[in-house]
Formats: C-alpha cells, sequence, structure tokens
C-alpha cells in the first residue's frame, strides 16, 4: 500500500508541509477539521491555519526548532496550540511533528536521462483536537459522578460476573450486604451460599430464561440474602444484562438492591388488602344471597300453596282431575319463572366483555407466585420450572394471574388444613405443541383430595375450608374458560404417597 493510500485513511488529521512553510497535502479528516476543500488548502501557508504566534508559544518554539534541525518531535501531551479553520474559529490542538523524506529522481539536462535520486525532507504534522477530547473526559467524568451518586442514594451494589468461567468481581456494597469483608473479591460461591436455599432455583432458572439469546439478555430476579456475619434475611432485587459471544451468554453485568423495607411494606399492603377483599366478598355473597332469596322467594311461596291444595284436596276427596291438572300447572309456571329470574341474575352479575392481549406466561406467572408469596400468611417453598422459548398466549392478564395466585393460594391453605409439615408446591408451565396451547400446572405436598370432593371441588359455594364461600374455582374455571382454555383437577392416582392435589390449566397461542 502507498504512502498516499495510508495518509488518506488515517483517522487522525495530517498535514504535509514544506521548507517554505506551505502546505502540499492534506488528508479528509484535515480537511473537514479546518473546512477547507482540497483545492483551497494545497499550496495555502501554514501560517493560515496556524498562526506564528501560536507556533512560537507551542513547547517553547518546538515547531521554530524543528524547522531548524527537523527531526520526529511527538508533542502530544505538551502544549496546546491553536488551528484556525477557513471561518476562523479557533481550535484549541494537540501537534506532533515528524520528519517525512521522499527519494525524487533528478534528471540529466543534456541527455535528459535519470541520473541519481535527491532526499528531500517534508514537515508531517499530525493534529488532535484537545477540546473535543477534553469534553469526552469530562462527560466520562460527569456520567461516573453521576453514576457514584445513584449507586449511593439507592444502596445499589454492582456485580460482574462472568458465565463461562464462574467467576465474581463486585463491589463494596455487595460484600456488605452478604456480610463479607470489603478488602476481598466473593467467589462465586460465597455469592450462591448467600442466597437463600429455597430462593435457588428461582435465581437459577431467570439466569437460564435471560441467558437464552431470544430473551435479549435481560435479567431480572428477587430472592432472599441470609447475611454470614449477623445472619439477617434480607429480600434482594436483581437486576443484569447478559452479554454473548457466537450466541453463547459468556456475562453478566448487573446491580442489586435490598428492598427488605418494600418487601414487608408490601405484605402489609396485602395483609389489608385480602382483608377488604375478604369484607367485599362476604357483602357479595350476602348481596347476591339476598337478590337470588328476593327472585325465587316469591314463586317458592306459589308452589307451596299449590302444593298444599293439591294435596288438601286429594286427602278429602274433593279434588278432581281437571282443578288437580290446573294446580299442577300452576306449580310447574311459578318453577319455571324461579328458574328465569335466577338465571337473569347471574347473567348479570357476569356481564362484561374481557379484554385479552398477547402474554408472555412465563413472566405472568413468575409476578403470580411472587405476589402469592406476599398475600399468604406464613412462609412456603415453592419451585418454579418455566418453558423455555414459550410463544405468547392470548388472555387477560389480570384474569390469568388472578387464576395462579388462587390456585397457589388454595394449595397453601390446603396443606396447612392438613397439618402437613412440608409446605412446598410447584408450578411448572409447559408447551403443548399438537393444541397450540401453553399449560400451567399448581401442584401441593399434602394429603391430597377425597373421591367425593374432586367430585364437588368446582361447584359453586362448595369448600372443604372453615371459612370461604366456595366460589374461588368455580370462579376461576369461569375465567380460565372465557380467556379460550380450560382448568381441570387431575384425577389420575399417583403411584406416590403425599404428591397432593394437582390443578392444571390451559391458554390459547396468540399467533
Amino acid at each position: 500500500m502507498s504512502f498516499m493510500s495510508l495518509f488518506d485513511v488515517t483517522a487522525d488529521a495530517m498535514l504535509v508541509v514544506d521548507d517554505f512553510d506551505y502546505i502540499i497535502q492534506a488528508n479528509p479528516v484535515a480537511r473537514q477539521m479546518l473546512g477547507y476543500s482540497v483545492n483551497q488548502i494545497m499550496g495555502l501557508a501554514i501560517e493560515a491555519v496556524i498562526p506564528t504566534r501560536s507556533r512560537m508559544q507551542h513547547s517553547n518554539n518546538a515547531y521554530v526548532a524543528y524547522t531548524k534541525r527537523p527531526e520526529q518531535r511527538a508533542n502530544a501531551n505538551a502544549d496546546s496550540v491553536i488551528a484556525l479553520t477557513i471561518t476562523g474559529q479557533e481550535l484549541v490542538i494537540n501537534m506532533d511533528l515528524s520528519i517525512l523524506t521522499i527519494s525524487l529522481p533528478l534528471v540529466n539536462s543534456k541527455s535528459g536521462s535519470l541520473s541519481h535520486s535527491h532526499q528531500k525532507s517534508f514537515a508531517l504534522l499530525t493534529l488532535h483536537t484537545v477540546d473535543r477530547r477534553r469534553r469526552a473526559e469530562e462527560a466520562l467524568l460527569i456520567s461516573e459522578d453521576r453514576f457514584r451518586l445513584a449507586k449511593s442514594a439507592a444502596g445499589l451494589g454492582v456485580f460482574d460476573f462472568s458465565i463461562t468461567s464462574k467467576t465474581m468481581h463486585c463491589d463494596e456494597r455487595m460484600c456488605e450486604l452478604w456480610g463479607l469483608p470489603n478488602n476481598q473479591d466473593m467467589t462465586y460461591a460465597q455469592y450462591l451460599a448467600g442466597i437463600h436455599p429455597e430462593d435457588r432455583p428461582s435465581r437459577e432458572t431467570a439466569l437460564n430464561l435471560a441467558s437464552n439469546p431470544n430473551n435479549k439478555g435481560e435479567y431480572q430476579t428477587e430472592y432472599r440474602l441470609i447475611n454470614s456475619a449477623n445472619h439477617t434475611v434480607h429480600w434482594i432485587l436483581s437486576i443484569g444484562k447478559i452479554f454473548f459471544v457466537d450466541g453463547v451468554a459468556s456475562r453478566c453485568i448487573g446491580v442489586v438492591q435490598d428492598i427488605t423495607e418494600r418487601k414487608l411494606l408490601e405484605k402489609n399492603l396485602q395483609r389489608q388488602r385480602i382483608e377488604m377483599e375478604s369484607l367485599a366478598l362476604e357483602q357479595v355473597a350476602a348481596q347476591t344471597a339476598s337478590a337470588i332469596a328476593h327472585e325465587i322467594n316469591q314463586p317458592l311461596a306459589a308452589i307451596s300453596a299449590y302444593s298444599e291444595v293439591a294435596l288438601r284436596n286429594i286427602a278429602i276427596g274433593k279434588g278432581n282431575i281437571s282443578q288437580l291438572t290446573t294446580t299442577l300447572e300452576r306449580c310447574v309456571t311459578q318453577s319455571q319463572r324461579a328458574g328465569k329470574s335466577l338465571h337473569e341474575l347471574l347473567a348479570f352479575l357476569q356481564k362484561g366483555e374481557i379484554v385479552t392481549e398477547a402474554i408472555n406466561l412465563n413472566t405472568l406467572v413468575k409476578q403470580a407466585v411472587n405476589s402469592s408469596k406476599n398475600e399468604v400468611t406464613g412462609e412456603f417453598k415453592c419451585a418454579l420450572y418455566l418453558e423455555p422459548n414459550l410463544p405468547p398466549v392470548l388472555g387477560n392478564k389480570m384474569q390469568v394471574q388472578k387464576v395462579v395466585i388462587n390456585l397457589v393460594r388454595n394449595a397453601v391453605e390446603a396443606m396447612r388444613g392438613s397439618d402437613t409439615s412440608d409446605l412446598s408446591i410447584s408450578v411448572k408451565v409447559n408447551k403443548m405443541e399438537t393444541l397450540k396451547m401453553a399449560q400451567v400446572t399448581v401442584q401441593d405436598s399434602g394429603p391430597g383430595l377425597k373421591h367425593e370432593t374432586k367430585k364437588r371441588i368446582f361447584d359453586p359455594f362448595f369448600t372443604t375450608k372453615s371459612s370461604g364461600i366456595g366460589m374461588g374455582l368455580a370462579v376461576s374455571r369461569a375465567l380460565i374458560e372465557a380467556n379460550g382454555g380450560q382448568l381441570w383437577l387431575d384425577q389420575e392416582p399417583s403411584a406416590h404417597n403425599n404428591v397432593g392435589a394437582k390443578f392444571h390449566f390451559t391458554l390459547p397461542f396468540a399467533s
């Protein structure tokens, strides 16, 4: 490659100046910096670009010394000089001076043939814009200061985790949260040891999902942390970004935050909300029962009266076929009236259109399980198994989440009611390719359900709890069916004891 080819493609601004201080070459970067075209800058005196006053001040007359004794002089870190653009704008730059020696052939004036070559030296000026670099450095410092302030204000800890080598680098805040000395790096084993054993599977699931290139490397999870120094338990929110090499997850950089206070506040708010919901449900049940009683009381009273008349006439032998037929027809009319009133009332209570959308079922189930942990009093273990590469499902986000929460809550309450020592449930998301649907399974570790209970478990107002109105599963099934899916209880007996109840529901894929 020739010198001119390299000269034109270099990223630095460069000028070539002859020994008479005229510019004989300028690369595109230099022309763009100074605002000259090729024709305007060729043959221009260097004085027009770098005034003598500036050159005289530069590194104790470095430019003047160079013209007297040419040699390479790198001055990128020396004093700044002023360069002028074509419009007269001043640029603060650093200037490097280098020797450029070119062999020029000499021609014999008599014979016209080439004789020997002549060495000629030129000054190669490399210009570095100081303002641009200074602004970039200042912007970087400002950005770092803002990050430090935000990090300190939010109590954030920063980590850099190598997925391939399983090595962990973190700051002093993370060491503080984990109860480790600030003067040592946390190992990956120490990091895992600090996470509550029950929360390690969900954290691993979140990392595996984020490590899938289709999920854009977005990592977020919550888990409990046990401080190794004082053994206190804290809730941690961890958010990060996965970086990939050739499509394989190699590195995760992120932050952690102590959200214990927020969790406690959420739990108190959830408890208050549950109490208010229970009160509201009781009021709804009372109003519904009152409305049903009002609507069917009169027809039932009429049926009772007509039946008594018919029975009395039969008993005393006064009734004839015509009178009995009329009385019984009136009973049928009143019973139909009662049924119609009841259907109209239920239709009124269930009116309203369902708004559906494409839902990430993995995310929704994970959020619902976390919400369940806030809603249910007391701790329980939950193993979460999500389906990678799951297509979006079609449904109403709030209704589907409500169903998951209800199933989890029922599972926990059923285990507590049976004095089960191991309060653990599993929530699994599966793909049903042939049916083009997704399936969610919620299973507890309790004693399971009796045969008679299984047959009536979805009946309205049927409940096995000491408190409750027995509408949770009936409403949940109605919601899932309204969203295009099915909700059912697994009726198959298991070969293993103490496997608990297993509920499934499906939702169609959005496509």
